[in-house]
């Protein structure tokens, strides 16, 4: 199976939106974007909201069949191990391998011995397409990047073979993360990473690397903007050349992860994606939930009600709700407003604090990411929160189309 050029992941925690996010995806048809939807969810997410990747598979596949989709489509078991795979092999053909736990530390030594030997060619001076300077490796510099990933990219070869012997190796697309780590993955990492890979033979067609800068959910990107550009540029150069060096697959593009809503990104990658004649991934990481409240409260009365709910409520859980996040999370408690305050408000004053508008004045990105990591507020109401998407699923639909195509598929791939 053979990933597109241009995909984008569509995360839906709780499966009403497909319709409307592919109808994103057929906008930027009729716009000339070739850009292909990847349905997302992780087992994470499935376990808080009591859904099951057979469910993700039966949305993504409704939603094709009412609009009358023809080409590819993808359902992502999304940050996915060998302990939570199987529940994802019938209705999943793409798997995002999740390592992370195993980054950082040592595989045994005789493999580590084993890599340093196979990377012989490659010390010295290493000259790669597309990057001014030359890098210089030593033995040391491979066995530091064989010490700090070798058996996370052991454990990925693990997992693939695995799905690849319940599935057939020829019947989903592999991706590889390791984004999750304390440091950025530096070109001459990244580079080793994909030699590991390759000797792993892990067919991967999207690798998610760390980037400088944080990454945090449902806001834009902080960090120095020069910088990331820099990363960007040579991870792109890097992934051309280890695809002709290693035998890579050709369709190896870039993952960015937690890639929505980070606007004042988007005109470097567009440039250099079209720079590198380069595909791109880009998940976008519980976007479609935020929407689904900002159309509640765009509708009033019941649907507002139940937005300041689930404020009060996650603003009364936060320690609860925010600690797994708390990597990708940078919330000022102090520029929260009270459950007292937010009572008060209207539909537009609501719409207007959790819409990702950064130039409107009451627009405050600490209220957007403690509703971005509440949906486990609306989880626990059961049928009271799906009922109230169904009575409002217009607007909804409105809100989660126009998010998508507007402010991330445009942006991006346009």
């Amino acid at each position: 199976m053979q990933i597109e050029k241009y995909t984008i992941g569509t995360g839906d925690r709780f499966a009403h939106q497909g319709l409307a996010q592919l109808k994103a995806t057929l906008k930027a048809r009729e716009a000339g974007i070739q850009v292909y939807p990847v349905w997302n969810k992780s087992n994470r997410e499935h376990t808080i909201v009591g859904s099951k990747p057979d469910d993700l598979r039966a949305e993504a596949d409704a939603a094709v069949a009412a609009l009358g989709w023809k080409e590819a489509y993808y359902v992502d078991a999304d940050h996915i191990g060998l302990k939570t795979v199987d529940a994802f092999i019938e209705a999943s053909d793409f798997y995002t391998l999740d390592v992370a736990d195993f980054t950082g530390k040592a595989a045994k030594q005789e493999a580590l011995d084993s890599f340093v030997a196979t990377m012989g060619k490659y010390i010295g001076s290493l000259s790669i397409p597309g990057i001014e300077r030359p890098f210089e490796i030593s033995k040391d510099t491979v066995a530091a990047a064989a010490r700090k990933f070798l058996l996370a990219v052991q454990e990925a070869g693990r997992i693939y073979r695995y799905v690849a012997e319940k599935k057939g190796r020829n019947d989903f697309v592999t991706e590889i993360s390791v984004d999750e780590t304390d440091t950025p993955q530096t070109p001459v990492e990244l580079f080793f990473i994909l030699a590991m890979i390759a000797g792993e033979e892990i067919p991967a067609q999207t690798i998610a690397p760390k980037f400088t800068g944080r990454f945090n959910k449902g806001v834009d990107y902080v960090g120095d903007l020069a910088q990331f550009e820099k990363e960007f540029d040579e991870d792109l150069s890097v992934i051309a050349f280890s695809i002709k060096e290693f035998g890579l697959p050709a369709t190896l593009k870039l993952s960015v992860h937690s890639g929505s809503d980070k606007f004042s990104l988007y005109p470097i990658i567009n440039r250099l994606i079209k720079k590198h004649d380069a595909g791109l991934h880009v998940k976008t990481a519980g976007t479609t939930w935020l929407e689904e409240v900002t159309g509640l409260a765009e509708s009033g009365k019941e649907g507002l009600e139940l937005g300041k709910e689930i404020y009060r409520e996650a603003y009364a859980h936060f320690d609860e709700l925010t600690a797994p996040y708390a990597t990708v999370i940078d919330i000022d408690r102090s520029k929260l407003p009270t459950p007292e305050a937010v009572q008060e408000w209207d539909s537009a004053k609501y719409v207007n604090t959790l819409r990702h508008v950064q130039s409107h004045p009451d627009y405050n990105q600490n209220f957007r990411q403690l509703i971005h990591v509440g949906f486990k507020v609306a989880a626990k109401m059961g049928s009271r929160y799906t009922d109230a998407l169904k009575a409002n699923e217009a607007i909804i639909a409105r809100n989660v189309t126009e998010n998508i195509f507007d402010r991330h598929i445009k942006p991006i791939f346009s």
